[in-house]
């Protein structure tokens, strides 16, 4: 799996999750305090997210970061277990962020 087929289910996932909810470009930009021309490049794949980004994403579509990630279920189970290796690493790094930011900040 290459990087453009992450951003290419990332770009599919964004659009169909804030489809679903009846969500503008403009409507999920606001809500996500980013430019709506950031979220267009987000959903073509012009452009990445940050792990921050990513929390704020999914807790915006009241999904879990995982789901923006899972391609559909015509993935072969190659791109399956890269996903899912993928989805496990961002969790284990997002949660280190969250030790150090907590560790600064809150003792």
């Amino acid at each position: 799996m290459e990087e453009h087929d992450l951003r290419r289910i990332l770009s599919a996932n964004i659009k169909r999750y804030r489809g679903l909810r009846g969500w503008s470009q403009a409507v999920l930009a606001e809500k996500l305090d980013l430019s709506t021309n950031f979220l267009a490049d987000i959903e073509t794949g012009k452009s990445w997210v940050s792990s921050l980004t990513l929390v704020k994403l999914a807790n915006m579509l009241e999904i879990e970061v995982y789901e923006l990630f899972r391609p559909d279920e015509a993935a072969d189970d190659e791109t399956k277990e890269l996903m899912h290796r993928f989805v496990k690493d961002i969790s284990i790094s997002f949660n280190q962020s969250l030790g150090k930011l907590s560790q600064k900040y809150l003792t």
